[in-house]
């Protein structure tokens, strides 16, 4: 009888485990169907346009003539070559101001009178397009890779500086007091309570900062770079060569969801590991 009922027990286990995995795989299935329809629609648009426009397919490019030129720099490696430059800068700037901004936003979040003092000029200095910054940035650093990388950084710092001292200052005080009573360390509450608790509002300003870091990447490298993907789009403009440039500015957009997409991943890992997803 005990045999019987383990085996029922053992078969349950499995067919919720089953049925748990056939959920996720219908649920992924699903995502990629709404992904799929949702591209196939924006070509449609965008082939739409330009057949009802009248322009000739010089100055507008239809997605078949797009694809012809993205054949095309493929082929020649100058895709290659301005994706390696532009990633480069983008990881460099982006994974600094992160780094930078959550461990100044954990000790200004933390610290009440600090955050007070600061926080003016933190507001002041926020809405400032980092673009803004750049002929002081081109006149220190000259024209290469540490303009488009300094533009970065700072278009990247501020969104995640102000997350995680928002995530910071809205960690339940019961928290901390029970840290305290079982004599728990400065170090491990901010590693093992303050971090986690405030993460999710920390991957919000990742998230934030990755598209606007993105953005500003490609206007850096239009200004003040000779190689990279925003270079790729003033080169192709002043050999007119539309199709070049509406191939890369769409190669521009999927790199920009492709990170966007791996943030998520990571998100979801952290959280799962946490026990919060």
């Amino acid at each position: 009888m005990s045999g019987n009922v383990s085996e029922i027990a053992s078969g349950n286990g499995a067919s919720g485990g089953g049925s748990k995995a056939g959920s996720r795989l219908l649920k992924g299935t699903v995502s990629l169907g709404y992904i799929a329809a949702s591209f196939a629609l924006l070509i449609a648009l965008w082939w739409g346009a330009a057949a009802l426009s009248g322009v000739s397919e010089a100055l507008f490019p239809t997605p078949a003539g797009a694809l012809a030129g993205l054949w095309e720099i493929i082929c020649d490696g100058s895709l290659t070559e301005h994706i390696i430059f532009s990633m480069y800068r983008f990881f460099a700037g982006f994974l600094t101001a992160v780094a930078a901004a959550v461990i100044l936003g954990l000790v200004f979040g933390w610290f009440t009178p600090l955050w007070r003092l600061a926080n003016p000029v933190v507001q002041l200095l926020r809405p400032i397009s980092p673009i803004a910054w750049m002929p002081f940035i081109v006149l220190a650093f000259g024209i290469g890779d540490i303009p488009a990388i300094v533009i970065i950084f700072i278009a990247a710092f501020f969104p995640v500086f102000l997350s995680t001292v928002a995530g910071v200052r809205s960690v339940p005080e019961i928290y901390l007091k029970v840290a305290d009573n079982f004599g728990v360390g400065r170090i491990e509450i901010f590693w093992k309570i303050i971090f986690p608790a405030a993460f999710s509002q920390i991957v919000s300003g990742v998230h934030l900062a990755l598209g606007t870091a993105w953005v500003f990447l490609v206007c850096g490298e239009m200004v003040g770079a000779q190689s990279g993907l925003g270079y790729l789009i003033i080169d192709a403009r002043n050999n007119l060569r539309n199709d070049i440039l509406a191939a890369d500015i769409a190669v521009i957009g999927l790199i920009g969801f492709l990170l966007n997409a791996g943030i998520a991943l990571i998100e979801k890992r952290f959280l799962k590991r946490w026990g919060l997803a």
